[in-house]
């Protein structure tokens, strides 16, 4: 007669030997291991914020904010840590693949940016993430490494030598090294959170996160709020579709543009939908069209979650647009995104080569987007970048081609507004993310 126990297995169809436990993932590895699959992601191809919202999905408080600020800060600092393994590397770290000194980068910024972390921690974790992430023959390597790292550890000095060479020196002969140096440390400054009202007023948000027990600071020039919370998902109103995440800057261009009640607005380029949802609240209809498949669930979640509903998603083609001629085009093109380096630390890293490939891009979606507006109404432009040949010079060779269309000069703070009417907000100067906006108004002839 079988025993107890064997029938128990037997009805469990369980095999009649131990169960080998599954192993567990050291401590502390789940941030880390998000991190460095963020930044190979960004290697490939794929856009930082994009990769966050992968790898942070499974990570919870504490953990999502340690792994973003460690692919954020390695990608800002990317040149600095390089410079501080480098020496270390005996073969020169080109010879290093590119998974292993993203490894290397982590715990090295972990040494040199984290004070919370102990340096044996830090070096630790590293070894066996590079066993967890398939290069256990690297293990060794990377712990040699970081030892040698760890016994000096560097000091990583906001803006100093954290961004490519061509880039500081277009800025300093623009704007001066005293001016180039502050732009530069706002750049390796990780921003603040800011919110802007969506389906709730903002004294409804104000008063919600108060009673929260929650803090709030207005965002520069009154464009939004600033809570003390760092995730959207947990302050009050957000699953209400109260609000969206956008900085100042992008409300102040919003509010420059100046669109009239009631108009019908194509928003061209529109992912991921702030814009778009900010127009949703005066507008009649607002067309939201965009090219990158990759973006467009965002742009519909957005939609979808704080829109007022009357913002509807559409996959287009900005060079070619679906709609017949409307009261207003929006056009904010993809550029360089040199004014947002310090939410895109990713977009320090393109090569300088691609300015000449947006420009023109640009300049072919703004003769699409004109041919889009009806006599009287509006082509409102505008980048988030910082350099001229995307913004005024834009602008002015498109006037030069389209003698339909005049500046206009929409509203917003005078310290960054232009003589010819333009918004040009600059992160060293004014406070917030770089832009610049221009308006434009077509003749009734």
């Amino acid at each position: 007669m079988k025993s107890p126990y064997h029938r128990v297995r037997e009805r469990a169809c369980l095999p009649d030997h131990p169960i080998t436990p599954v192993p567990q993932e050291p401590q502390g590895l789940g941030p880390r291991k998000a991190a460095w699959e963020a930044l190979e992601r960004v290697r490939a191809g794929e856009p930082l914020d994009l990769a966050l919202d992968v790898v942070l999905e499974p990570l919870e408080g504490p953990d999502r904010r340690l792994a973003h600020e460690l692919a954020a800060g390695v990608l800002r600092t990317a040149a600095v840590l390089d410079r501080e393994i480098a020496p270390h590397v005996s073969r020169g770290l080109d010879g290093v693949p590119w998974p292993v000194r993203n490894l290397l980068r982590l715990g090295t910024y972990q040494l040199a940016a984290l004070d919370r972390i102990p340096p044996h921690a830090a070096v630790s974790t590293s070894v066996d993430l590079t066993r967890t992430v398939g290069y256990p023959s690297s293990a060794g390597f990377v712990n040699a490494i970081l030892r040698r790292v760890a016994e000096h550890p560097p000091q990583i000095v906001p803006g100093r030598g954290s961004h490519p060479g061509w880039m500081v020196s277009r800025w300093t002969g623009r704007f001066g090294p005293q001016e180039t140096a502050k732009l530069l440390a706002w750049n390796d400054t990780r921003p603040k959170l800011i919110i802007q009202s969506a389906r709730w007023s903002e004294q409804r948000l104000r008063d919600a996160w108060t009673e929260a027990g929650i803090a709030v600071e207005e965002a520069p020039f009154g464009a939004g709020l600033m809570p003390a919370e760092s995730r959207p998902a947990d302050l009050p109103g957000y699953d209400e579709g109260g609000f969206i995440v956008q900085d100042a800057a992008q409300r102040l261009v919003v509010d420059f543009f100046g669109l009239p009640m009631g108009a019908t607005v194509f928003d061209a380029c529109a992912a991921p939908g702030g814009k778009t949802i900010l127009l949703g609240r005066d507008a009649r209809l607002v067309i939201a069209g965009d090219s990158r498949l990759d973006r467009m669930a965002r742009l519909r979640e957005n939609i979808r979650r704080a829109g007022s509903g009357r913002e509807f998603a559409i996959a287009s083609d900005a060079g070619w647009p679906p709609v017949r001629q409307v009261d207003a085009v929006v056009l904010d093109v993809p550029c360089l995104g040199t004014g947002v380096l310090a939410r895109n630390p990713d977009a320090r890293w393109r090569k300088p080569s691609s300015l000449g490939r947006l420009v023109a891009q640009a300049s072919s979606f703004l003769d699409a987007a004109a041919s889009r507006v009806s006599q009287g109404g509006l082509l409102c432009f505008s980048t988030c970048s910082l350099e001229p040949e995307e913004n005024e010079e834009q602008i002015e060779a498109f006037l030069e081609r389209d003698g339909r269309f005049h500046r206009e000069p929409g509203q917003g703070p005078d310290v960054a507004l232009t003589d010819r009417g333009d918004l040009i907000l600059l992160p060293q100067r004014h406070g917030t993310d770089g832009a610049y906006a221009a308006r434009l108004r077509r003749g009734r002839s």
